[in-house]
């Protein structure tokens, strides 16, 4: 195995089980090491301190195991079984309800770089990094043995995920290899159960693994406000909080979103559950449009838009984006209201998030308290050496 050598000092993050590797802490490398290989880290007098994935950018290494070990099918066969047991712990594995759940959660099931999230018999598996994508043949193979008849199939989706390089077919490897596709099994059947409700997840062409499991504890918080309101759900993406919305009792349901292919699959998923149900209404139309153009309707607001920052340079110009479309809403919604609204950018902190709502509020000179601060759920946990994987935040607001 080739080595990884750090300059003095740069050590010590990893000593405190920090997953990542940046290219600034590297002293030198083996001649000869190509992306996604697995490399050993060392200090400068050639002391072991961890094994992982090489990759070009600033993340040069993320970490796979602090032992010296090969990464071999035992290897992932015991950190797959230590995901299921914490998705079993939490009670989601197995519930007769809920058929979806994410499995591994990169840093945080210490399995940087990959993603796998099951819809019913069907895992979709996503590798971020080079190393997960030359590794996905025997991940594939192990997850089946370790699910154990829970699943029949794995979806291979990581098209718009991995590196450009990559992508574009530009690297070492055959450029004609797929990037999405059936590793194990096959099946046209795309619909799966959260919570007791039913929806098509479009995990050929939708974004993430194609639905945005992260929200599930919040779509259903969302469900016990929603009798008798009158409710937006804005960057509707699906429709998600759509019909939990309309299971809750609402009064009307308008869903927004920029995408056609959005609004096409949210109405579906209505149909699916609300068959015939004239409550529901879905808008082609950008954001901040539509909140310009909207009266003051709407007494239940959900604002899930896509990341607005990826990275830091992008966080001066994000804040300010989150600031005008809270101000917005906060302008349009009846007094006592109810506002969910979301980050999932990575680089915005709670502070950033909550400031930024602050001064939204302050500028649309409403009255407002905070009823829940917000979070990812349990099926993605944060790393406790990985702050940075607490990514998704949210506030629900009551508006004087």
């Amino acid at each position: 195995m080739r080595q990884v050598y750090l300059k003095r000092g740069k050590e010590e993050s990893l000593l405190r089980f920090h997953p990542w590797v940046f290219s600034g802490a590297i002293h030198h490398i083996d001649e000869g090491i190509e992306e996604g290989e697995v490399v050993k880290v060392v200090n400068e007098h050639g002391n072991f301190i961890a094994v992982g994935h090489f990759q070009l950018g600033s993340i040069a290494v993320r970490v796979l195991s602090f032992s010296d070990e090969n990464i071999d099918d035992e290897f992932w066969s015991r950190r797959l079984t230590s995901a299921l047991c914490v998705r079993q712990t939490i009670g989601l594995a197995d519930r007769p309800d809920n058929n979806t759940y994410r499995l591994v959660h990169g840093e945080g099931d210490l399995l940087p770089g990959l993603v796998i999230d099951i819809y019913g018999q069907t895992a979709v598996m996503q590798a971020h990094s080079v190393g997960m994508h030359l590794c996905r043949e025997a991940i594939a193979r192990q997850l089946v043995k370790v699910m154990d008849g829970r699943i029949a199939h794995v979806y291979y989706k990581s098209e718009t995920t991995l590196p450009g390089k990559l992508r574009d077919g530009d690297t070492t490897m055959e450029s004609s290899e797929p990037l999405s596709y059936f590793i194990y099994g096959g099946s046209d059947d795309n619909t799966a159960m959260e919570n007791g409700l039913l929806f098509y997840v479009d995990w050929l062409r939708g974004q993430k693994t194609g639905f945005f499991v992260d929200q599930r504890e919040n779509r259903r918080l969302l469900e016990q406000f929603a009798k008798g309101k009158r409710v937006l759900n804005m960057f509707c993406y699906t429709g998600g909080f759509s019909f939990y919305a309309m299971r809750g009792g609402a009064e009307l349901v308008h869903s927004v979103d920029s995408s056609a292919k959005a609004i096409e699959l949210t109405n579906r998923n209505v149909a699916l559950n609300f068959p015939g149900d004239t409550r529901h209404q879905a808008f082609c139309e950008d954001a901040f449009r539509y909140l310009e153009q909207a009266g003051d309707q709407y007494d239940l607001v959900i604002l899930d838009p896509p990341a607005f920052a990826k990275h830091r340079g992008a966080l001066p110009h994000a804040l300010k984006g989150y600031t005008r479309l809270n101000m917005k809403a906060l302008q349009k919604i009846q007094p006592g209201g109810i506002l969910f609204t979301f980050s999932c950018s990575q680089v915005v902190t709670k502070e950033h998030f909550r400031n930024a709502v602050f001064t939204a509020a302050a500028q649309a000179q409403r009255q407002v308290r905070i009823l829940h601060q917000l979070h990812q759920p349990a099926d993605h946990p944060v790393n406790i050496y990985h702050p940075e994987g607490e990514y998704l935040k949210g506030l629900v607001l009551y508006v004087e």
